[in-house]
């Protein structure tokens, strides 16, 4: 109940919740109320089920339109860019701080990797365009994969792997993922789609099954599960299934108790009265890190694909860090790697206050740099629910505020024949259309088609959705 109560102070205050959540367990720790906990590896297990939970609610509420555009510039800004990240960050740790190259590049790996918790919970109060919006969820869907590899190799006591092996395992573990992930989403998909289910409850639970399943699947093959996650969950959050509002809600609200249960228990498993020795060097490797690696990086990788240089800027500030690293910073903890302690409380104090620095800022930086969300309409909302029995659907469509169906007759829709507007839903009332009623924005209508019909009728509203009543007589669908 505390932490349901602190989103709100949260929001209020344009903190990322997850530092409430990691207060809430300092407090409850051995230096405030006195409970002792000290089970890494428990951590890291909890850690790992929470975040497939987070990728899986963020994928589901991914739209591919936007991300579709950027797909290109976020998978190497994922994989190069991380890379990039790692080294510099490694190098300002060794140079600046004085550690050996071990222990920089294992910090490196660690701190490189934006988080999708912090990045999508901050997305969600920040205006926008949606190319920067699908860049920045791309990106931090697609690159704790890469990192991943990178911590457990360099979390070894023995020698490291030569550097083709190590860039081999990782193009391996993210083809394996990528793979998992289209194979699980488009089958699930399908099977959703042609099996009606005997419960609505019953849909939210068996979408993310299939995105759990996308996981265990991928980690089975030696491949990235954290990546077979996000393009399963991209998959089925935009195909359309049945009861997708209920879906999203479940995944949400799941998502939500992932992030309270892991950032609660790694704010248990710190200990202040060992931090002191730490904030030295955490504030100087988050320097190098925000400052220099994560704006070089965005540099070198995406000047290529003609990015305005304001959009590179607030990218670079955008990297926000957050349960990922101290997730990762339990795999020295649990692997006994020497100054694993020193690492992890580190990582702990660079989080928090690089977090509480970038958080709040971001939205006056994007009014600085004059980026705000453009004009660009919302996609039309339907969403379908089998009729089994009765060998029908029924689709719910919702018209947005920019819908080109504003000013249309029913009759003027032309939908395919066993289609038909059966209520419209407007200011709170309801009523039964005939051929002449005038649609207008934020209208919702019931639509009931035969299954033979429900794509044909999709395709043609999201058509006069886009092109107006002429949809299909000037070149549309």
């Amino acid at each position: 109940m505390v932490a349901v109560v602190a989103v709100r102070i949260s929001t209020r205050s344009g903190l990322p919740s997850l530092l409430l959540y990691l207060g809430i367990g300092v407090v409850i720790g051995q230096n405030g109320l006195g409970v002792t906990f000290n089970n890494a590896q428990l951590t890291q297990v909890i850690g790992y089920a929470a975040l497939v939970v987070i990728l899986a609610e963020g994928g589901l509420k991914t739209s591919w339109r936007e991300i579709k555009p950027v797909m290109p510039a976020a998978t190497v800004l994922a994989t190069l860019g991380v890379g990039i990240s790692v080294f510099v960050t490694a190098a300002g740790a060794h140079w600046l701080v004085g550690f050996d190259w071990r222990m920089s590049l294992l910090l490196g790996a660690i701190v490189s990797s934006t988080d999708a918790a912090a990045v999508f919970s901050v997305l969600r109060m920040v205006p926008l365009p949606s190319r920067l919006t699908g860049l920045l969820e791309a990106e931090s869907g697609f690159n704790d994969a890469p990192v991943v590899i990178l911590v457990v190799a360099f979390a070894t006591t023995g020698p490291f792997d030569a550097w083709y092996v190590l860039i081999g395992t990782i193009i391996a573990e993210l083809a394996i993922g990528t793979a998992v992930g289209l194979a699980v989403g488009k089958l699930g998909a399908y099977g959703l789609r042609h099996v009606a289910l005997p419960s609505s409850g019953l849909y939210p639970i068996a979408v993310l099954a299939l995105t759990v399943l996308a996981y265990a699947a991928g980690a089975l093959l030696h491949g990235s599960g954290f990546l077979a996650v996000y393009i399963c969950a991209v998959l089925l959050g935009n195909a359309k299934l049945p009861h997708g509002p209920a879906v999203r809600g479940f995944a949400d609200g799941l998502a939500w108790i992932g992030q309270i249960g892991m950032f609660v228990l790694l704010g248990l498993l710190c200990n202040p009265d060992t931090m002191g020795s730490a904030i030295g060097p955490a504030l100087a490797i988050g320097v190098v890190l925000v400052f220099v690696a994560r704006p070089l990086s965005v540099v070198l990788t995406l000047t290529p694909f003609k990015l305005p240089w304001r959009e590179q800027a607030l990218l670079s500030w955008a990297g926000l860090r957050g349960a990922v690293p101290i997730v990762l910073a339990t795999i020295p903890l649990v692997a006994r790697v020497p100054h694993a302690a020193d690492v992890f409380n580190i990582v702990f104090i660079l989080v928090v206050v690089f977090t509480l620095l970038q958080g709040p800022t971001l939205p006056w930086l994007a009014k600085l740099l004059k980026i705000s969300e453009g004009a660009m309409g919302q996609d039309i909302g339907i969403e379908s629910a089998p009729l089994e029995h009765l060998h029908g659907q029924l689709l719910s469509v919702s018209l947005s505020a920019t819908s080109r169906i504003s000013g249309v007759e029913v009759s003027e829709l032309r939908l395919p024949a066993g289609a038909a507007v059966t209520l419209v839903v407007r200011d709170g009332s309801s009523f039964v259309p005939d051929r002449t009623t005038v649609l207008r924005a934020n209208d919702e209508l019931l639509v009931v088609t035969t299954q033979a019909a429900s794509e044909a009728t999709e395709r043609r509203l999201r058509a006069v959705d886009e092109g107006g009543k002429l949809a299909g007589w000037l070149g549309g669908r």
